[in-house]
């Protein structure tokens, strides 16, 4: 399956059911190495609309970093460590806390 092939699919998940968080994800996801511009605002959409869903902290966070946005990356990772303590998902949390230790030490 083509790349364009595989958004345009993924966009019409999400035009169908855009209550679905995944599917905002997997289009953040999709164009973050060709187009990271839009993955922002894929993310920035999870994070308004979507708080609860945790995979998108991790990622957001991270991409925010890379574009500079030193203080919005830094919020981000620590909702996503409050999150993930409240639903107790202990990968994720470690995952969190690894790169938001990452993200002090190069940042910070």
């Amino acid at each position: 399956m083509s790349k364009l092939s595989r958004i345009e699919l993924l966009q019409s998940f999400a035009e169908q059911e855009p209550e679905n968080p995944f599917n905002w994800y997997a289009l953040a996801i999709e164009f973050l190495e060709s187009e990271p511009e839009q993955a922002l605002n894929y993310f920035d959409k999870l994070l308004i609309e979507h708080k609860g869903y945790l995979p998108t902290y991790y990622h957001a966070a991270a991409l925010f970093a890379e574009f500079g946005d030193l203080e919005k990356a830094k919020r981000t990772y620590e909702e996503g460590i409050v999150l993930a303590k409240n639903l107790s998902e202990t990968n994720a949390l470690r995952e969190l806390q690894n790169a938001y230790q990452n993200f002090q030490f190069e940042y910070e």
